[in-house]
C-alpha cells in the first residue's frame, strides 16, 4: 500500500475517499488523541482531507485541520500542536489526476516500516477501534500553520544582506518560502505562485526539462539564484544565476559539504552520485547508504552521527531541524549560502560532475523479474548492495537495478567517471535484467 513515499495514485482507482477513511480509521485506531491533517492544492484534496478526518474521529481523534499547507509545515505542525500524527494529502511531484496521503511522528519523521506495515494490516483486515457515540472526536481548524512554518525558518536562518532570489512556486503549496526568504533579507520575486492544482503552469516535478520559464527567469534578469519546488513543497530545486539547472547529485553534494565535520556521515539512497562521496573524503566526512525515498533516508538520519541527508531527487534533511523534507528550509540555506560565499556556479566548481546514464524498463512482473536479478547479480559478482534493488559496484563506476517503488517499471542507473564508461554500464545493467529473464 505504500511506496517509497506514503500512499500515491491515480483518483478513483489507487486512491479514493474510501481508501482515506480507511487509512484515518487505521490511524485513529493506534495509541493516538490527536492528529493534524492538511493538503496540497489539489482539486480531490478537499474530499480526501474530510474522508481521513471522518476515520480519525470515529476513532476518538481529535482532528486539527490546517487546510492548503506544504507537506513539511503539516509534519511539522505535529509537534507545534501537540498532536500523536500527521497526515499530508498530496500525491507530491505526480500528476494532477494523482492524490495520496503521508503519514508524519511529532519529530518530522514519516511513519517507520512498522507503523506502514500496523496501519497496512488494519485497513486490509478491517481492524478498527471504532469510538462509542460519546467518544467521537473533534475537527477545529487553524490558520496560523504556515506563518508559524515562516518564523521558524527565520529563527533558523542568518540575515541574508544581498541575495535576489525567483521562487517557482509551481502552482502548489510552497508560498511559505517567498515569505521566509523575504523577511531574512532576500530581494524575492516569485512566478507560478497562485495555488492551482492541474498545475497548469508546468508539471509539479521540478526538474531540468520544466523549469524552462524558471531558468529564462533568472538568465535574463540580475537574480542570484532560482528555486523551484513540487506541488507539496517538500521537495527543492535550483537555477544558478545563469539560468543554468543544477542536478540534484551536484545539489546533495554541495548541501552535504556545508553540513560536515571530521567523523560526520551523510545519509543518501543508493542511486546517489560519487560526485558526494569524492566531495566529502577529503574533510573526513562519509556517505550512508540507504534504500531509495526520503522515509529511508529520514530513518537513516535520526543516528547521533548523520547531519544531513538528502535525495538527488530534491528531498532534503536536517535532523536539528526537522526529520521532514523541507523545501522551504532547503531554499533559506541556499540562498544564505549564495549570499555568504558567492555565485552558486562558482559553489559548484569544486563539486565533480560525472555522467549517469538512467533508463527504465516496463514490466506488470517488477517483484518476479527483480527477484530473477539478484539470484544472477549474486552468482556473477562480488561487489554488490541488495538494501534496495540491487547495487554492483566496480572500481571506476556502479550500477543499480531496482523496482519503481509507484510505477510498474524496473529501473537501470550507471555512473562512472568516464562518459563512455557509464555508457558500458548501463549496457551491463541491460545485459543484467536480459540474463535474469532467460
Amino acid at each position: 500500500m505504500f511506496g517509497t513515499s506514503g500512499i500515491r495514485g491515480p483518483i478513483g482507482e489507487t486512491v479514493t475517499a474510501a481508501l482515506a477513511l480507511s487509512v484515518g480509521r487505521a490511524v485513529g485506531s493506534t495509541d493516538i488523541d490527536r492528529a493534524v491533517i492538511g493538503r496540497d492544492p489539489r482539486h480531490s484534496g478537499e474530499i480526501l482531507s474530510d474522508a481521513v478526518s471522518a476515520g480519525l474521529r470515529e476513532c476518538g481523534v481529535d482532528v486539527i485541520d490546517i487546510g492548503l499547507a506544504a507537506t513539511p509545515t503539516i509534519a511539522r505542525s505535529v509537534a507545534w500542536r501537540g498532536a500523536d500524527a500527521g497526515i499530508s494529502v498530496t500525491a507530491s511531484h505526480n500528476p494532477p489526476a494523482d492524490n495520496g496521503l503521508k503519514l508524519w511522528q511529532p519529530t518530522g519523521q514519516a511513519f517507520d516500516e512498522s507503523r506502514r506495515a500496523e496501519i497496512t494490516g488494519r485497513v486490509e483486515a478491517e481492524n478498527y477501534d471504532l469510538a462509542t457515540w460519546d467518544g467521537i472526536g473533534n475537527e477545529r481548524s487553524w490558520d496560523g500553520a504556515t506563518e508559524r512554518h515562516a518564523e521558524a525558518l527565520v529563527d533558523a536562518g542568518t540575515e541574508v544582506s544581498d541575495c535576489s532570489v525567483v521562487v517557482d512556486i509551481g502552482t502548489g503549496a510552497g508560498g511559505v518560502t517567498a515569505t521566509a526568504l523575504h523577511r531574512l533579507g532576500c530581494a524575492v520575486e516569485t512566478i507560478n505562485a497562485q495555488p492551482d492544482g492541474s498545475f497548469p503552469a508546468r508539471p509539479s516535478e521540478p526538474t531540468e526539462e520544466t523549469l524552462t520559464s524558471l531558468r529564462a527567469q533568472v538568465a535574463t534578469t540580475d537574480a542570484d539564484l532560482g528555486v523551484a519546488h513540487d506541488g507539496d513543497a517538500d521537495l527543492l530545486m535550483a537555477v544558478d544565476e545563469t539560468g543554468r539547472f543544477v542536478s540534484g547529485d551536484r545539489l546533495l553534494a554541495l548541501f552535504a559539504r556545508e553540513a560536515v565535520s571530521r567523523g560526520d556521515e551523510v545519509a543518501a539512497p543508493v542511486n546517489t552520485s560519487l560526485a558526494v562521496d569524492d566531495t566529502l573524503e577529503p574533510l573526513g566526512a562519509s556517505v550512508t547508504r540507504t534504500r531509495v525515498g526520503d522515509v529511508h533516508v529520514a530513518e537513516r538520519a535520526t543516528s547521533e552521527t548523520v547531519v544531513f541527508g538528502g535525495e538527488p531527487s530534491g528531498a532534503w534533511i536536517w535532523p536539528d531541524e526537522t526529520l521532514c523534507p523541507d523545501g522551504p528550509l532547503a531554499a533559506c540555506k541556499l540562498a544564505e549560502l549564495v549570499d555568504e560565499a558567492g555565485p552558486l556556479s562558482s559553489l559548484l566548481e569544486a563539486v565533480e560532475r560525472y555522467p549517469i546514464r538512467r533508463e527504465s524498463i516496463e514490466t506488470d512482473a517488477k517483484g518476479t523479474r527483480m527477484s530473477q536479478v539478484r539470484d544472477h547479480v549474486v552468482a556473477a559478482y562480488d561487489d554488490i548492495t541488495t538494501i534496495d534493488g540491487v547495487r554492483i559496484g566496480f572500481d571506476d563506476g556502479w550500477v543499480l537495478i531496482r523496482a519503481s517503488g509507484t510505477q510498474p517499471l524496473i529501473r537501470l542507473t550507471a555512473e562512472a567517471r568516464d562518459p563512455d564508461r557509464a555508457d558500458d554500464l548501463l549496457d551491463t545493467a541491460r545485459s543484467v535484467v536480459s540474463r535474469a529473464e532467460a
